[in-house]
């Protein structure tokens, strides 16, 4: 290649299956010795990752970087918004805190944005030999055309050519992505090279027809049908719809050891803290919805991170959690705390300067003798340490605002390169602590779970099956995918 090439995947609608078709193909093309480059103009999701550069990106961005075999950066997701509440979002520019804003002063936000976008991308691609462009939503969302940044206000703005994805097993794949092109003004239509149907189940001999009525109707290339890849949930999650799945392989295992139970919070945040222990064959992991009660029998509570901290802690309350949470560590259970999880324990959440919003100041749990002060200031960073109780070597990443003490921090958790993080209470059935990622160390994974039961055993290598499963996704895209097809598309030709 003498110039880099670029293409975007737009899809039909949320959850088609883009950002993983894009990781899937980001480590097929870095296999043939591609420097190969994720990029999302903007993303919405609550599960982030600290970048090396000093900033967070959405999450999907963090493993496609992974596919590519590089670390990530802020410049592959320029625009990451964070949802806090129904109707608004803090938005996230090239890594930093820009603004908090509601639904309609965004839409306002964007065409100032958008040279943020091609700034990030020039950067990018200034260092590749291909960029794998995604999309966000549907670029037949016409109500939201004016000054978008997401789909194909990016795509005519950077001249890059688009493939379309529809997800067959929502049904109405026919209807979604004809429908589509009928919505798109003839340029945007014009910048659409092709198709892919993904998620589909069954023969695919059966669909041979569809493809031909899809293609005479919109005029796209058919570039592959996508079968049902299982391996997507050993993958980390972009968002909390991947909770409410069928598929999500969250729940009872038979034969399991140990039982962890998470109350899912409105506004979780990184979740994928938790793929480490749902991987083991010996753990069952059940996250549980608002209208039900914590389970009796649990091993664990780990309450996650939060993006919303006292909005979550009011919810947790109105769930009855809090009296759960109290009569598990009264039967003996242990309770860890995950960075927004982590504050809430304390006696108080204090939020002066309305950072979350402008409730001020809320009782905690009281299950750890600290108090939380929120800080303008977001610490993001990568870190390595140690677990004081095990001796275990830690990694991870902290991305919060706030600052913790009080008694209980004189017992830390972690030890981070000479710095005490976290808190135990005297008993040591309750603690928490910052660290993100920390269950991804199989030493230290394993040497938790003892602490659970002493005669658990594992050979689980958390972070290979992440890699043989990035493997088997590029492996089933080159069956099933003009992937040769689809770079000659991103080189113009």
């Amino acid at each position: 290649m003498t110039q880099p090439a670029a293409v975007m995947f737009q899809g039909t609608g949320s959850d088609v299956g883009k950002s993983l078709i894009v990781a899937g193909l980001c480590r097929a093309y870095a296999r043939k010795g591609l420097k190969v480059r994720p990029f999302k103009p903007q993303n919405m999701s609550n599960n982030a990752a600290v970048t090396a550069d000093g900033g967070e990106i959405g999450r999907a961005q963090a493993l496609q970087a992974r596919a590519c075999g590089i670390p990530p950066s802020k410049h592959m997701n320029p625009v990451l918004l964070k949802p806090q509440s129904e109707t608004g979002a803090q938005v996230i520019v090239q890594g930093q805190i820009f603004t908090n804003a509601k639904a309609a002063d965004y839409q306002k936000l964007k065409p100032q944005l958008l040279a943020k976008v091609l700034e990030s991308y020039r950067i990018l691609r200034a260092d590749a030999d291909l960029v794998l462009v995604e999309g966000a939503g549907s670029p037949a969302e016409v109500n939201l055309r004016q000054g978008d940044i997401a789909n194909m206000g990016f795509a005519l703005s950077a001249g890059v050519p688009v493939v379309l994805v529809g997800d067959i097993d929502r049904g109405g794949v026919i209807a979604s992505l004809v429908g589509t092109k009928a919505l798109l003004a003839p340029a945007e239509a014009a910048r659409v090279k092709g198709f892919l149907i993904n998620k589909f189940r069954g023969d695919l001999t059966l669909f041979t027809d569809g493809m031909k009525a899809i293609a005479e109707k919109t005029g796209f290339a058919p570039l592959g049908v996508v079968p049902w890849f299982d391996g997507a949930r050993d993958l980390p999650a972009e968002d909390s719809v991947a909770l409410d799945g069928a598929h999500a392989g969250y729940g009872a295992r038979e034969g399991a050891a140990i039982k962890v139970v998470v109350p899912q919070l409105p506004r979780i945040s990184n979740f994928d803290d938790l793929d480490p222990l749902r991987a083991e064959p010996g753990v069952t992991v059940e996250f549980v919805t608002t209208e039900r009660a914590l389970p009796g029998d649990a091993d664990l509570v780990i309450l996650p991170g939060s993006k919303a901290t006292i909005v979550d802690l009011i919810a947790l309350r109105q769930a009855g959690w809090d009296i759960d949470l109290k009569a598990h560590v009264r039967r003996g259970g242990r309770v860890l705390g995950l960075c927004g999880g982590y504050q809430m324990l304390g006696m108080r959440v204090a939020d002066p300067k309305n950072i979350e919003g402008p409730i001020g100041e809320l009782p905690g749990l009281g299950l750890l003798n600290v108090k939380t002060t929120l800080t303008p200031k977001k610490k993001l960073v990568e870190i390595t340490g140690k677990d004081i109780a095990t001796g275990t070597a830690v990694r991870g990443y902290e991305m919060h605002v706030g600052e913790t003490t009080g008694s209980d921090c004189d017992r830390p958790m972690l030890d981070l390169g000479g710095r005490p993080d976290g808190a135990i209470s005297p008993d040591g059935r309750v603690m928490g602590c910052y660290l993100h990622g920390i269950f991804a160390d199989d030493a230290f994974r394993r040497a938790y779970l003892k602490t659970l039961k002493p005669d658990f055993a594992s050979d689980l290598n958390f972070e290979a099956r992440v890699d043989a499963t990035l493997d088997a996704l590029a492996d089933h895209l080159e069956q099933h995918v003009a992937i040769d097809r689809i770079l000659d598309i991103a080189n113009g030709r």
